[in-house]
């Protein structure tokens, strides 16, 4: 009988990669570094209240763009990704008889660390806090038939988005308050300690210290972890059904799910974007006390359309992949989707230092057009270098930890040269 270890699994040869999953993670790169430069140069606590009216017409325009078609959309899509991942380490441990609760577990345990380095001494903006909590989950489903996931992750998804989009919808209907709104003893403190903790996040990040960062980076990780949790449960939703539609083959054998992919193109897709439409038109400007019903309205709105428009984006980049011309253009990215996480981590180093007081300082300085120029400068310079990098190394450096931590040793580096006939 074969032992059960998890040192029975070694990292996957680069030739058995699937270059479709590289490729989507370096897409959705893209979209992460659109989306998060934004708060580089912007507080944190802003992030729940839209568009920056103050913005010039071309940079609200531009940013009216992001946040339609692209906030939202690809961390939904890294987060299939990564329920991905999941079920793909489960498929190869069963395949070996490895333990894989206890490999996952530690894999968990390496990205949890990964995530606190990044959330406390880089950025706080972090999300793989995130996915480490749900790493340990997803353990639960474990044992689901793959279409059980599916409709799993669906429910965590959706009930709670709809919830929230009834709510909003009864808050509108039933009409505005007259007058203006009692504020008790209580929420008026609530609403005076969040303002001096903007002010203070304001004050340490364009003039305070790296430490000073670090204080107001661990107080905002403490602070939100009743928003992180709530969060969790979305996120949980997306990576059960990427978890799915990996164990379905409809990710590693597109043909022979022609009709899904066809229904997730024509059909998700335009209702993501007609809802993501309709969102916007409602508001992209969110003030919960002054119009909580418009703002929650809005949200939920763009919360329904966010993951449609994800699995839209991820079939319409599979099927130009399955063509020469799509193949020879997108496999560009595999390299830098080889290395996501050690990419994703450069983002917010160099995020910080030209924003923060303790780099560059230019915190408020750049306009929004710059921003996303920026991000696609980077984008390009970590495509090259991403190449480079993985000409001479198996693994990106975070990577390489990453997998020490999940088989329990770590990995040969360097890659092993050819050997002359």
């Amino acid at each position: 009988m074969q032992r059960s270890s998890a040192r029975a699994m070694t990292p996957v040869a680069t030739g058995e990669r699937l270059e479709s999953l590289d490729v989507l993670r370096g897409l959705a790169l893209l979209g992460i570094g659109l989306m998060n430069v934004e708060y580089f140069s912007r507080p944190l606590a802003d992030m729940g209240t839209g568009l920056d009216p103050a913005q010039a017409p071309l940079d609200h325009a531009l940013s009216w763009l992001v946040y339609v078609f692209v906030q939202g959309k690809f961390w939904i899509l890294f987060s299939l990704l990564f329920g991905m991942g999941f079920a793909l380490l489960d498929e190869r441990a069963r395949a070996t008889g490895t333990d894989f609760r206890a490999m996952y577990l530690r894999r968990a345990a390496g990205l949890m660390a990964i995530g606190l380095v990044h959330a406390l001494l880089i950025w706080a903006g972090d999300i793989l806090v995130t996915y480490a909590l749900g790493a340990f989950v997803l353990l639960l489903f474990r044992d689901f038939e793959p279409g059980r996931q599916g409709r799993w992750g669906a429910v965590l998804y959706g009930v709670p988005a709809l919830a929230l989009l009834l709510m909003g919808t009864f808050w509108f209907f039933a009409g505005p308050e007259t007058g203006a709104p009692d504020i008790s003893a209580a929420e008026a403190a609530r609403l005076a300690l969040e303002k001096a903790q903007r002010a203070d996040e304001i004050a340490a990040y364009t003039t305070g210290s790296w430490l000073d960062a670090v204080r107001v980076r661990a107080r905002f990780l403490i602070g939100n972890l009743d928003e992180t949790l709530a969060f969790e449960v979305f996120a949980m939703g997306v990576f059960l059904v990427g978890a799915w539609l990996l164990r379905s083959g409809a990710i590693t054998h597109p043909d022979a799910h022609a009709g899904l992919h066809r229904a997730l193109r024509f059909i998700a897709l335009p209702a993501g974007v007609a809802l993501a439409l309709a969102s916007a038109s409602v508001a992209v400007r969110f003030d919960m006390e002054a119009d909580g019903a418009r703002a929650l309205v809005a949200m939920s709105l763009m919360l329904l359309a966010s993951p449609l428009m994800s699995l839209g984006y991820l079939s319409w980049t599979l099927r130009a992949l399955q063509t020469h011309a799509g193949a020879g253009m997108l496999g560009v990215l595999a390299p830098m989707g080889r290395m996501a996480l050690t990419n994703y981590l450069v983002q917010s180093v160099v995020g910080t230092l030209v924003f923060y007081g303790y780099g560059l300082g230019l915190w408020g300085q750049v306009p929004r057009r710059w921003q996303l120029l920026g991000v696609l400068v980077l984008f390009v310079l970590q495509v090259f270098t991403s190449r480079a990098w993985l000409a001479h190394f198996r693994f990106g450096p975070v990577e390489w930890f990453w997998r020490a931590c999940t088989y329990g040793s770590f990995p040969p580096m360097r890659t092993t040269p050819a050997r002359s006939p």
